[in-house]
């Protein structure tokens, strides 16, 4: 898999997060595949559980018709924080690639590391850093219009 071709296309859908925090995620077959995509819709839902990584898994698994999406890749723009986490974990998602860390509530590496949290069932590869500039410079951007 080109998991920067890949992480494009997540940034382009992070830019579909209109008033929400841009974070867009895709979920992938095993053969490369992208089944679905996502971005945050927490603000349009009025759904605090709306996070792009949330939306794609909960699509690709209605699509599959099956809530295991270990054979699956999730590829997302920002580091799931602990709600995330706990999807991936309990939709036993293989693979994770994210772009951006997220020092503040990041539970896949930097602040916790549930993903690969062998308690937790068979942990998932995490693959971190993947454009992770351009990744972050589309979360501060949007934070720095907020502020303007």
């Amino acid at each position: 898999m080109n998991y920067e071709d890949l992480m494009r296309a997540a940034i382009a859908e992070a830019a579909q997060s209109g008033d929400d925090v841009p974070v867009g995620a895709l979920m992938v077959s095993a053969d490369g595949e992208v089944i679905t995509f996502g971005h945050n819709e927490r603000e349009a839902d009025h759904d605090p559980t709306a996070h792009a990584e949330i939306v794609a898994i909960r699509r690709a698994a209605k699509l599959r018709k099956d809530w295991r999406l270990e054979d699956c890749t999730l590829v997302v723009t920002l580091e799931p924080c602990v709600m995330c986490a706990g999807a991936i974990v309990a939709a036993r998602i293989g693979r994770v690639v994210f772009g951006a860390w997220d020092a503040r509530v990041g539970a896949s590496g930097s602040l916790y590391d549930l993903i690969r949290d062998a308690r937790l069932g068979a942990p998932a590869e995490v693959i971190s850093g993947v454009l992770e500039q351009e990744c972050s410079s589309q979360l501060k951007a949007f934070f720095e219009a907020k502020r303007a």
